[in-house]
């Protein structure tokens, strides 16, 4: 008889582990990190308790891997638009309607992402910092060129207003039609800047 490894059957229930961190997403979203645990995770996936074990070791390694999608989903994105981008000016507007989608897409997550990762253990924390560093070294970069008016630190400043309008959807429930709220939010990016928007690219170059 075979028998399978705990990996092996990691391997080949992604969709349980799926469920159990937009379990943990929702409920931290709504509660807090520290007012739910393991068994509260587990039902709310519909996954007993022993269930969510077999996926992660507790609760902070449940956190980190929803911090560590939300951050690698970012900067995924913005990777593959600076590679894309034609110019600076097509390449920040691309790196802001890519945020607005993730801030209202991904909302629960990024919400807990900056809620809590003051919660995770000390060496994870600094390691998402410091990949958030580098997420927004990619806006200054392709900032810079186009407003050679602003010193360094205008700049970070600027970017940061930028960011922090976006996510200012991640607080409240603004009750805008998706695509209104993308709208807005990328208009108040773009003026936070001191840039006009560059159309989105066409769907196969059309």
């Amino acid at each position: 008889m075979t028998t399978t490894s705990p990996a092996t059957r990691r391997r080949r229930d992604p969709e349980r582990r799926e469920r159990i961190l937009t379990a943990a997403a929702e409920l931290t979203a709504r509660r807090g990190f520290h007012a739910i645990g393991m068994a509260d995770i587990g039902a709310e996936a519909g996954i007993v308790g022993s269930g969510v074990y077999r996926h992660f070791e507790n609760k902070d390694a449940i956190l980190v891997a929803l911090l560590d999608r939300v951050m690698a989903r970012l900067q995924d994105g913005a990777a593959a638009i600076l590679a894309a981008a034609t110019d600076d000016h097509a390449a920040l507007s691309g790196l802001i309607r890519d945020h607005v989608l993730v801030a209202i897409e991904d909302r629960t997550v990024l919400a807990v992402y900056h809620r809590e990762i003051h919660n995770l253990p000390e060496d994870d924390r600094r390691r998402l910092r410091r990949l958030q560093r580098h997420y927004l070294e990619d806006w200054v970069h392709v900032l810079a060129p186009l407003r050679p008016d602003l010193a360094d630190g205008e700049l970070r400043l600027a970017v940061h207003a930028a960011i922090g309008a976006v996510q200012s959807t991640l607080f409240f429930r603004s009750g805008l039609a998706p695509e209104r709220l993308a709208e807005l939010l990328g208009g108040m990016a773009h003026a936070c800047l001191g840039v006009t928007p560059t159309p989105a690219p066409s769907v196969n170059g059309e």
